[in-house]
Protein backbone atom coordinates (compact mmCIF):
# COMPACT_ATOMS: atom_id res chain seq x y z
CA UNK A 1 0.00 0.00 0.00
CA UNK A 2 1.48 3.32 -1.08
CA UNK A 3 2.07 5.86 1.65
CA UNK A 4 0.46 9.27 1.20
CA UNK A 5 2.62 12.35 1.45
CA UNK A 6 1.98 14.63 4.43
CA UNK A 7 0.21 17.88 3.48
CA UNK A 8 2.63 20.63 2.61
CA UNK A 9 3.21 23.20 5.35
CA UNK A 10 1.84 26.68 4.65
CA UNK A 11 4.39 29.24 3.48
CA UNK A 12 6.35 31.06 6.19
CA UNK A 13 4.57 34.34 5.44
CA UNK A 14 1.17 32.72 6.05
CA UNK A 15 2.34 31.07 9.27
CA UNK A 16 3.55 34.44 10.54
CA UNK A 17 0.22 36.10 9.68
CA UNK A 18 -1.76 33.32 11.35
CA UNK A 19 0.29 33.75 14.53
CA UNK A 20 -0.71 37.40 14.87
CA UNK A 21 -3.44 38.15 17.46
CA UNK A 22 -4.98 40.83 15.24
CA UNK A 23 -7.04 40.26 12.09
CA UNK A 24 -5.10 40.85 8.86
CA UNK A 25 -6.48 40.67 5.32
CA UNK A 26 -5.25 41.91 1.95
CA UNK A 27 -7.18 43.29 -1.03
CA UNK A 28 -6.31 44.11 -4.63
CA UNK A 29 -6.60 47.55 -6.20
CA UNK A 30 -10.31 47.03 -6.79
CA UNK A 31 -10.89 46.20 -3.14
CA UNK A 32 -11.43 42.43 -3.64
CA UNK A 33 -10.19 40.34 -0.72
CA UNK A 34 -7.23 38.18 -1.74
CA UNK A 35 -6.22 36.61 1.61
CA UNK A 36 -7.13 36.55 5.29
CA UNK A 37 -5.28 35.23 8.32
CA UNK A 38 -6.50 32.69 10.87
CA UNK A 39 -8.32 35.18 13.11
CA UNK A 40 -10.66 36.30 10.31
CA UNK A 41 -13.37 33.78 11.25
CA UNK A 42 -13.62 35.00 14.85
CA UNK A 43 -13.59 38.60 13.63
CA UNK A 44 -16.43 38.00 11.15
CA UNK A 45 -18.60 36.16 13.69
CA UNK A 46 -18.00 38.84 16.35
CA UNK A 47 -19.12 41.49 13.86
CA UNK A 48 -22.38 39.72 13.04
CA UNK A 49 -21.28 38.23 9.69
CA UNK A 50 -20.97 34.45 10.25
CA UNK A 51 -21.81 33.80 6.58
CA UNK A 52 -18.34 35.04 5.56
CA UNK A 53 -16.41 33.52 8.46
CA UNK A 54 -14.91 30.78 6.27
CA UNK A 55 -11.93 31.83 4.17
CA UNK A 56 -13.33 30.43 0.90
CA UNK A 57 -16.56 32.38 1.50
CA UNK A 58 -14.82 35.74 1.60
CA UNK A 59 -12.00 35.46 -0.96
CA UNK A 60 -12.90 37.49 -4.03
CA UNK A 61 -15.54 39.60 -2.30
CA UNK A 62 -15.20 43.38 -2.34
CA UNK A 63 -14.23 44.47 1.14
CA UNK A 64 -16.80 47.22 1.54
CA UNK A 65 -19.56 44.80 0.55
CA UNK A 66 -18.54 42.76 3.60
CA UNK A 67 -18.96 45.85 5.78
CA UNK A 68 -22.56 46.37 6.84
CA UNK A 69 -22.05 49.94 8.08
CA UNK A 70 -22.19 52.63 5.31
CA UNK A 71 -19.82 54.86 7.29
CA UNK A 72 -17.28 52.02 7.49
CA UNK A 73 -17.51 51.49 3.71
CA UNK A 74 -16.91 55.19 3.08
CA UNK A 75 -13.93 55.17 5.44
CA UNK A 76 -12.35 52.16 3.67
CA UNK A 77 -12.76 53.71 0.22
CA UNK A 78 -11.34 57.03 1.44
CA UNK A 79 -8.34 55.25 3.01
CA UNK A 80 -7.53 53.39 -0.22
CA UNK A 81 -7.85 56.62 -2.24
CA UNK A 82 -5.47 58.35 0.22
CA UNK A 83 -2.86 55.60 -0.17
CA UNK A 84 -3.36 55.32 -3.94
CA UNK A 85 -2.64 59.05 -4.27
CA UNK A 86 0.53 58.67 -2.21
CA UNK A 87 -0.53 61.29 0.31
CA UNK A 88 0.16 58.95 3.23
CA UNK A 89 1.95 55.71 4.01
CA UNK A 90 -0.56 54.54 6.62
CA UNK A 91 -4.19 55.39 7.36
CA UNK A 92 -5.79 54.44 10.67
CA UNK A 93 -9.01 55.11 12.56
CA UNK A 94 -10.98 53.80 15.50
CA UNK A 95 -14.50 52.42 15.26
CA UNK A 96 -16.97 50.76 17.66
CA UNK A 97 -17.93 47.15 17.17
CA UNK A 98 -20.72 46.00 19.46
CA UNK A 99 -22.73 42.85 19.93
CA UNK A 100 -25.52 42.05 22.41
CA UNK A 101 -22.90 40.52 24.70
CA UNK A 102 -20.07 43.03 24.61
CA UNK A 103 -19.09 46.51 23.48
CA UNK A 104 -15.70 46.78 21.80
CA UNK A 105 -13.54 49.44 20.19
CA UNK A 106 -11.33 48.46 17.26
CA UNK A 107 -8.41 50.14 15.52
CA UNK A 108 -8.24 49.77 11.72
CA UNK A 109 -4.92 50.34 9.95
CA UNK A 110 -4.49 50.30 6.16
CA UNK A 111 -1.12 50.24 4.38
CA UNK A 112 -0.13 49.81 0.70
CA UNK A 113 1.32 46.66 -0.94
CA UNK A 114 3.98 47.44 -3.52
CA UNK A 115 5.80 45.35 -6.09
CA UNK A 116 8.85 47.48 -6.63
CA UNK A 117 7.43 50.92 -7.39
CA UNK A 118 4.02 49.65 -8.45
CA UNK A 119 1.04 49.63 -6.10
CA UNK A 120 -0.61 46.19 -6.21
CA UNK A 121 -3.02 46.21 -3.28
CA UNK A 122 -3.66 47.06 0.35
CA UNK A 123 -3.33 45.37 3.74
CA UNK A 124 -6.04 45.91 6.35
CA UNK A 125 -5.20 45.18 9.99
CA UNK A 126 -7.79 45.28 12.79
CA UNK A 127 -6.76 45.40 16.47
CA UNK A 128 -9.04 45.22 19.51
CA UNK A 129 -8.18 48.32 21.60
CA UNK A 130 -11.13 48.06 23.99
CA UNK A 131 -9.04 48.01 27.22
CA UNK A 132 -6.94 51.05 26.29
CA UNK A 133 -10.04 52.86 24.97
CA UNK A 134 -11.86 52.26 28.25
CA UNK A 135 -8.78 53.43 30.12
CA UNK A 136 -8.65 56.61 28.07
CA UNK A 137 -12.35 57.29 28.62
CA UNK A 138 -12.05 56.62 32.35
CA UNK A 139 -9.06 58.92 32.66
CA UNK A 140 -10.92 61.71 30.86
CA UNK A 141 -13.99 61.20 33.06
CA UNK A 142 -11.86 60.99 36.19
CA UNK A 143 -10.01 64.16 35.23
CA UNK A 144 -13.30 66.02 34.73
CA UNK A 145 -14.90 64.68 37.92
CA UNK A 146 -11.86 65.15 40.15
CA UNK A 147 -11.06 68.60 38.76
CA UNK A 148 -14.20 69.92 40.40
CA UNK A 149 -14.00 71.16 43.95
CA UNK A 150 -15.70 68.37 45.88
CA UNK A 151 -15.72 67.18 49.47
CA UNK A 152 -12.86 64.93 50.54
CA UNK A 153 -15.05 61.86 51.06
CA UNK A 154 -16.46 62.27 47.54
CA UNK A 155 -12.93 62.36 46.11
CA UNK A 156 -12.26 58.80 47.29
CA UNK A 157 -15.60 57.47 46.01
CA UNK A 158 -15.08 59.10 42.59
CA UNK A 159 -11.54 57.73 42.28
CA UNK A 160 -12.78 54.24 43.22
CA UNK A 161 -15.61 54.46 40.67
CA UNK A 162 -13.27 55.37 37.81
CA UNK A 163 -10.72 52.70 38.77
CA UNK A 164 -13.38 49.99 38.83
CA UNK A 165 -14.30 50.87 35.24
CA UNK A 166 -10.92 49.94 33.82
CA UNK A 167 -8.95 47.86 36.32
CA UNK A 168 -10.54 44.51 37.18
CA UNK A 169 -9.98 44.53 40.92
CA UNK A 170 -11.02 42.49 43.95
CA UNK A 171 -10.05 45.17 46.45
CA UNK A 172 -9.17 48.86 46.60
CA UNK A 173 -7.52 50.82 49.41
CA UNK A 174 -6.50 54.48 49.62
CA UNK A 175 -4.04 55.63 52.28
CA UNK A 176 -3.37 59.24 53.30
CA UNK A 177 -0.27 60.54 55.05
CA UNK A 178 -1.74 63.62 56.73
CA UNK A 179 1.12 65.63 58.16
CA UNK A 180 3.50 62.67 58.42
CA UNK A 181 4.74 60.97 55.20
CA UNK A 182 6.16 58.11 57.27
CA UNK A 183 2.77 57.26 58.79
CA UNK A 184 0.18 56.60 56.05
CA UNK A 185 -3.27 55.72 57.40
CA UNK A 186 -6.13 53.89 55.70
CA UNK A 187 -8.69 56.45 54.51
CA UNK A 188 -10.91 54.39 52.16
CA UNK A 189 -11.36 50.73 51.24
CA UNK A 190 -13.60 48.45 49.20
CA UNK A 191 -13.55 44.68 48.70
CA UNK A 192 -10.63 42.59 50.01
CA UNK A 193 -13.01 39.67 50.69
CA UNK A 194 -14.23 41.13 53.95
CA UNK A 195 -10.75 41.61 55.42
CA UNK A 196 -10.94 44.08 58.32
CA UNK A 197 -9.64 47.61 57.81
CA UNK A 198 -7.22 47.31 60.76
CA UNK A 199 -5.70 44.14 59.29
CA UNK A 200 -5.38 45.73 55.83
CA UNK A 201 -3.70 48.82 57.27
CA UNK A 202 -1.23 46.75 59.29
CA UNK A 203 -0.41 44.49 56.33
CA UNK A 204 -0.10 47.23 53.70
CA UNK A 205 1.57 49.88 55.86
CA UNK A 206 5.17 48.88 54.86
CA UNK A 207 4.17 48.80 51.17
CA UNK A 208 2.65 52.27 51.37
CA UNK A 209 5.70 53.64 53.17
CA UNK A 210 7.98 52.23 50.48
CA UNK A 211 6.10 53.56 47.43
CA UNK A 212 5.59 56.96 49.08
CA UNK A 213 9.24 57.28 50.08
CA UNK A 214 10.57 56.27 46.65
CA UNK A 215 7.68 57.79 44.63
CA UNK A 216 7.60 54.62 42.50
CA UNK A 217 4.84 52.02 41.98
CA UNK A 218 5.32 48.43 43.13
CA UNK A 219 3.65 45.11 42.28
CA UNK A 220 3.53 42.11 44.63
CA UNK A 221 2.12 38.61 44.14
CA UNK A 222 0.14 37.90 47.32
CA UNK A 223 -1.29 34.53 46.23
CA UNK A 224 -1.34 32.33 43.16
CA UNK A 225 -2.64 34.53 40.34
CA UNK A 226 -3.41 37.43 42.72
CA UNK A 227 -1.50 40.70 42.45
CA UNK A 228 -1.49 43.86 44.54
CA UNK A 229 -0.52 47.05 42.73
CA UNK A 230 0.67 49.95 44.92
CA UNK A 231 0.96 53.43 43.39
CA UNK A 232 1.94 56.68 45.18
CA UNK A 233 -0.37 59.70 45.12
CA UNK A 234 1.77 62.72 44.25
CA UNK A 235 0.97 66.30 43.34
CA UNK A 236 2.71 69.67 43.34
CA UNK A 237 2.59 69.58 47.14
CA UNK A 238 4.48 66.28 47.34
CA UNK A 239 3.30 62.81 48.34
CA UNK A 240 -0.13 62.70 49.93
CA UNK A 241 -0.76 58.95 50.05
CA UNK A 242 -0.99 55.75 48.04
CA UNK A 243 -3.55 53.66 46.15
CA UNK A 244 -3.59 49.86 46.32
CA UNK A 245 -5.55 47.68 43.87
CA UNK A 246 -5.81 43.93 44.41
CA UNK A 247 -6.69 41.84 41.35
CA UNK A 248 -6.85 38.21 40.30
CA UNK A 249 -7.72 39.11 36.69
CA UNK A 250 -4.62 40.86 35.41
CA UNK A 251 -2.96 38.31 33.14
CA UNK A 252 0.23 39.22 31.32
CA UNK A 253 2.84 41.93 31.74
CA UNK A 254 1.12 44.24 29.23
CA UNK A 255 -2.13 44.29 31.20
CA UNK A 256 -0.25 44.91 34.45
CA UNK A 257 1.69 47.79 32.86
CA UNK A 258 -1.54 49.26 31.45
CA UNK A 259 -3.20 48.98 34.87
CA UNK A 260 -0.24 50.71 36.54
CA UNK A 261 -0.41 53.58 34.04
CA UNK A 262 -4.13 54.04 34.65
CA UNK A 263 -3.80 53.85 38.44
CA UNK A 264 -0.86 56.28 38.39
CA UNK A 265 -2.85 58.84 36.37
CA UNK A 266 -5.94 58.55 38.57
CA UNK A 267 -3.71 58.64 41.67
CA UNK A 268 -2.22 61.96 40.52
CA UNK A 269 -5.70 63.33 39.79
CA UNK A 270 -6.88 62.13 43.22
CA UNK A 271 -3.90 63.76 44.96
CA UNK A 272 -4.67 67.08 43.26
CA UNK A 273 -8.35 66.76 44.21
CA UNK A 274 -7.43 66.01 47.83
CA UNK A 275 -5.18 69.07 47.82
CA UNK A 276 -8.01 71.25 46.49
CA UNK A 277 -10.52 69.83 48.98
CA UNK A 278 -8.11 70.45 51.87
CA UNK A 279 -7.46 74.01 50.66
CA UNK A 280 -11.19 74.74 50.47
CA UNK A 281 -11.67 73.27 53.93
CA UNK A 282 -8.84 75.39 55.34
CA UNK A 283 -10.24 78.54 53.75
CA UNK A 284 -13.71 77.82 55.12
CA UNK A 285 -12.27 77.04 58.54
CA UNK A 286 -10.20 80.22 58.50
CA UNK A 287 -13.26 82.32 57.67
CA UNK A 288 -15.24 80.61 60.40
CA UNK A 289 -12.45 81.11 62.93
CA UNK A 290 -12.09 84.75 61.97
CA UNK A 291 -15.82 85.29 62.48
CA UNK A 292 -15.73 83.48 65.83
CA UNK A 293 -12.60 85.40 66.74
CA UNK A 294 -14.21 88.77 66.11
CA UNK A 295 -17.19 87.87 68.29
CA UNK A 296 -14.91 86.41 70.97
CA UNK A 297 -12.71 89.50 71.05
CA UNK A 298 -15.75 91.74 71.37
CA UNK A 299 -17.19 89.66 74.22
CA UNK A 300 -13.80 89.55 75.97
CA UNK A 301 -13.43 93.31 75.73
CA UNK A 302 -16.87 93.83 77.26
CA UNK A 303 -16.12 91.37 80.09
CA UNK A 304 -12.77 92.82 81.12
CA UNK A 305 -14.10 96.03 82.73
CA UNK A 306 -16.82 94.32 84.84
CA UNK A 307 -14.30 91.71 85.98
CA UNK A 308 -11.93 94.45 87.08
CA UNK A 309 -14.78 96.03 89.07
CA UNK A 310 -15.71 92.71 90.72
CA UNK A 311 -12.09 92.04 91.64
CA UNK A 312 -11.65 95.53 93.14
CA UNK A 313 -14.85 95.24 95.18
CA UNK A 314 -13.83 91.81 96.48
CA UNK A 315 -10.39 93.09 97.48
CA UNK A 316 -12.01 96.01 99.34
CA UNK A 317 -14.44 93.66 101.10
CA UNK A 318 -11.54 91.42 102.16
CA UNK A 319 -9.71 94.44 103.63
CA UNK A 320 -12.72 95.65 105.63
CA UNK A 321 -13.81 92.25 106.91
CA UNK A 322 -10.45 90.59 107.28
CA UNK A 323 -11.33 89.12 110.66
CA UNK A 324 -14.46 87.35 109.40
CA UNK A 325 -13.53 83.79 108.23
CA UNK A 326 -16.79 83.32 106.31
CA UNK A 327 -16.24 86.52 104.34
CA UNK A 328 -12.60 85.59 103.75
CA UNK A 329 -13.61 82.18 102.40
CA UNK A 330 -16.19 83.59 99.99
CA UNK A 331 -14.00 86.48 98.89
CA UNK A 332 -11.27 83.98 98.08
CA UNK A 333 -13.73 82.01 95.96
CA UNK A 334 -14.79 85.19 94.14
CA UNK A 335 -11.20 86.15 93.38
CA UNK A 336 -10.35 82.67 92.11
CA UNK A 337 -13.32 82.74 89.73
CA UNK A 338 -12.39 86.24 88.59
CA UNK A 339 -8.87 85.00 87.86
CA UNK A 340 -10.26 82.05 85.90
CA UNK A 341 -12.50 84.37 83.88
CA UNK A 342 -9.57 86.71 83.28
CA UNK A 343 -7.58 83.82 81.84
CA UNK A 344 -10.52 82.99 79.59
CA UNK A 345 -10.79 86.63 78.50
CA UNK A 346 -7.07 86.68 77.69
CA UNK A 347 -7.47 83.49 75.64
CA UNK A 348 -10.44 84.96 73.80
CA UNK A 349 -8.48 88.10 72.95
CA UNK A 350 -5.46 86.09 71.79
CA UNK A 351 -7.67 83.94 69.62
CA UNK A 352 -9.83 86.76 68.29
CA UNK A 353 -7.08 89.29 67.59
CA UNK A 354 -3.78 87.45 67.29
CA UNK A 355 -0.63 89.51 67.09
CA UNK A 356 1.14 89.38 63.71
CA UNK A 357 3.89 86.77 63.61
CA UNK A 358 7.49 87.97 63.73
CA UNK A 359 9.44 85.24 62.02
CA UNK A 360 13.03 84.37 62.69
CA UNK A 361 15.07 81.39 61.54
CA UNK A 362 16.25 78.96 64.16
CA UNK A 363 15.95 75.58 65.84
CA UNK A 364 12.46 74.82 67.25
CA UNK A 365 14.05 72.41 69.73
CA UNK A 366 15.61 75.46 71.40
CA UNK A 367 12.07 76.75 72.03
CA UNK A 368 11.22 73.41 73.60
CA UNK A 369 14.27 73.79 75.87
CA UNK A 370 12.91 77.06 77.27
CA UNK A 371 9.37 75.70 77.65
CA UNK A 372 10.50 72.56 79.48
CA UNK A 373 12.66 74.60 81.84
CA UNK A 374 9.74 76.91 82.60
CA UNK A 375 7.33 74.00 83.19
CA UNK A 376 9.71 71.87 85.26
CA UNK A 377 7.70 72.50 88.43
CA UNK A 378 4.48 71.25 86.81
CA UNK A 379 6.19 68.01 85.78
CA UNK A 380 7.78 67.45 89.19
CA UNK A 381 4.49 68.12 91.00
CA UNK A 382 2.97 65.06 89.32
CA UNK A 383 6.10 62.93 89.50
CA UNK A 384 6.43 62.73 85.71
CA UNK A 385 9.64 61.68 84.01
CA UNK A 386 10.53 63.16 80.65
CA UNK A 387 12.18 61.21 77.82
CA UNK A 388 13.59 63.65 75.25
CA UNK A 389 15.11 63.04 71.82
CA UNK A 390 16.35 66.04 69.84
CA UNK A 391 16.60 66.37 66.07
CA UNK A 392 20.15 65.73 64.85
CA UNK A 393 21.43 67.79 63.15
CA UNK A 394 19.46 70.79 64.38
CA UNK A 395 16.66 71.88 62.06
CA UNK A 396 16.38 75.34 60.50
CA UNK A 397 12.79 76.56 60.58
CA UNK A 398 11.18 79.99 60.23
CA UNK A 399 8.97 80.69 63.27
CA UNK A 400 7.80 83.30 65.76
CA UNK A 401 9.48 82.29 69.07
CA UNK A 402 6.69 83.65 71.29
CA UNK A 403 3.87 82.08 69.30
CA UNK A 404 5.65 78.74 69.00
CA UNK A 405 6.36 78.74 72.74
CA UNK A 406 2.65 79.39 73.31
CA UNK A 407 1.83 76.29 71.25
CA UNK A 408 4.38 74.12 73.06
CA UNK A 409 3.21 75.25 76.52
CA UNK A 410 -0.40 74.53 75.62
CA UNK A 411 0.20 71.02 74.29
CA UNK A 412 2.60 70.21 77.14
CA UNK A 413 0.05 71.27 79.79
CA UNK A 414 -2.58 69.07 78.11
CA UNK A 415 -0.17 66.11 78.05
CA UNK A 416 0.80 66.61 81.72
CA UNK A 417 -2.85 66.80 82.78
CA UNK A 418 -3.70 63.63 80.82
CA UNK A 419 -0.69 61.53 81.87
CA UNK A 420 -0.96 59.22 84.90
CA UNK A 421 1.12 60.31 87.88
CA UNK A 422 4.70 58.97 87.97
CA UNK A 423 4.49 57.98 84.28
CA UNK A 424 6.76 58.95 81.38
CA UNK A 425 6.16 61.69 78.82
CA UNK A 426 8.04 61.25 75.54
CA UNK A 427 9.10 64.08 73.25
CA UNK A 428 10.87 63.05 70.04
CA UNK A 429 12.00 65.58 67.44
CA UNK A 430 13.52 64.80 64.06
CA UNK A 431 14.62 66.60 60.96
CA UNK A 432 12.76 65.74 57.76
CA UNK A 433 13.63 66.45 54.16
CA UNK A 434 10.75 68.93 54.14
CA UNK A 435 11.36 70.42 57.60
CA UNK A 436 10.99 69.41 61.25
CA UNK A 437 8.63 67.23 63.24
CA UNK A 438 8.05 66.60 66.94
CA UNK A 439 5.85 64.03 68.67
CA UNK A 440 4.65 64.44 72.24
CA UNK A 441 3.31 61.21 73.73
CA UNK A 442 1.53 60.44 76.99
CA UNK A 443 0.21 57.12 78.22
CA UNK A 444 -3.02 58.45 79.70
CA UNK A 445 -6.58 57.40 78.86
CA UNK A 446 -7.33 57.62 75.13
CA UNK A 447 -9.40 60.41 73.63
CA UNK A 448 -12.81 58.89 72.75
CA UNK A 449 -13.17 58.35 68.98
CA UNK A 450 -16.23 60.60 68.85
CA UNK A 451 -14.15 63.46 70.32
CA UNK A 452 -10.94 62.90 68.36
CA UNK A 453 -12.19 64.77 65.30
CA UNK A 454 -13.33 67.75 67.39
CA UNK A 455 -10.32 68.47 69.60
CA UNK A 456 -9.26 71.45 67.45
CA UNK A 457 -12.74 72.99 67.34
CA UNK A 458 -13.18 76.33 69.07
CA UNK A 459 -14.91 76.06 72.48
CA UNK A 460 -14.83 72.25 72.44
CA UNK A 461 -13.36 70.86 75.65
CA UNK A 462 -13.89 67.83 77.89
CA UNK A 463 -11.53 69.13 80.59
CA UNK A 464 -13.27 70.50 83.70
CA UNK A 465 -12.93 74.28 83.58
CA UNK A 466 -11.46 74.16 80.05
CA UNK A 467 -12.25 76.96 77.61
CA UNK A 468 -11.87 74.95 74.40
CA UNK A 469 -9.65 77.67 72.96
CA UNK A 470 -6.14 76.33 73.57
CA UNK A 471 -5.86 73.67 70.85
CA UNK A 472 -7.84 75.78 68.36
CA UNK A 473 -5.34 78.59 68.91
CA UNK A 474 -2.45 76.11 68.54
CA UNK A 475 -3.84 74.92 65.22
CA UNK A 476 -4.21 78.47 63.96
CA UNK A 477 -0.62 79.37 64.90
CA UNK A 478 0.87 76.18 63.44
CA UNK A 479 -1.04 76.52 60.17
CA UNK A 480 -0.02 80.19 59.88
CA UNK A 481 3.55 78.88 60.14
CA UNK A 482 2.81 76.57 57.18
CA UNK A 483 2.81 73.46 59.36
CA UNK A 484 0.39 70.81 60.56
CA UNK A 485 -0.82 69.61 63.95
CA UNK A 486 -2.56 66.27 64.49
CA UNK A 487 -3.68 64.08 67.38
CA UNK A 488 -3.76 60.27 67.44
CA UNK A 489 -5.13 58.27 70.34
CA UNK A 490 -6.01 54.67 71.15
CA UNK A 491 -6.33 52.51 74.23
CA UNK A 492 -3.26 50.44 73.43
CA UNK A 493 -0.64 53.14 73.02
CA UNK A 494 -2.01 56.34 74.56
CA UNK A 495 -2.13 59.74 72.88
CA UNK A 496 0.41 61.31 70.53
CA UNK A 497 0.34 64.90 69.30
CA UNK A 498 2.41 65.57 66.17
CA UNK A 499 3.55 68.99 64.95
CA UNK A 500 5.37 69.52 61.66
CA UNK A 501 6.93 72.75 60.43
CA UNK A 502 8.41 73.40 56.98
CA UNK A 503 12.11 74.00 56.52
CA UNK A 504 13.26 77.59 56.23
CA UNK A 505 13.66 78.74 52.61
Amino acid sequence: MAMQDAPAAPPLERRVLDALPNTVYSVDLEGRITSVNATWGDFARANGAPQIAAEDAVIGRVIWEAASDPAARAQMIAAMDELRAGRSGLVSWEFPCSSPEVERMLLMQVSPIRDGHSLTGFVFSTVDITPSHRSREALIDAGIALSRTIALERVFHEAAHQLRRVVPGDGLAIAMVGGDPAAPRLAFMQGFDGEAGEAIEERLHPRWQDVIEHAQPAVFAVARGVLELHVPMTSSGGSSGAITVRSSRLVGAERVDEALRVIATIAAQTAAAVERAALVRRVEQKRRLEAVGEVSAGVAHELRNPLFGISSAAQLLRFRAKDDPVVEKNVGRILREVERLNRMVTSLLEFGRPAPARFTTGDPDAVWDDVLEGERGRLEARGLRFDRTRATPAARVAFDPEQLAQVFVNVLVNAVDAAPEHSVLTLASEQLSMGWRCRLHNGGPPVPPENLGRVFEVFFSTKPGGTGIGLALCQRIVEEHGGTIALESDAGSGTTLTITLPAAP
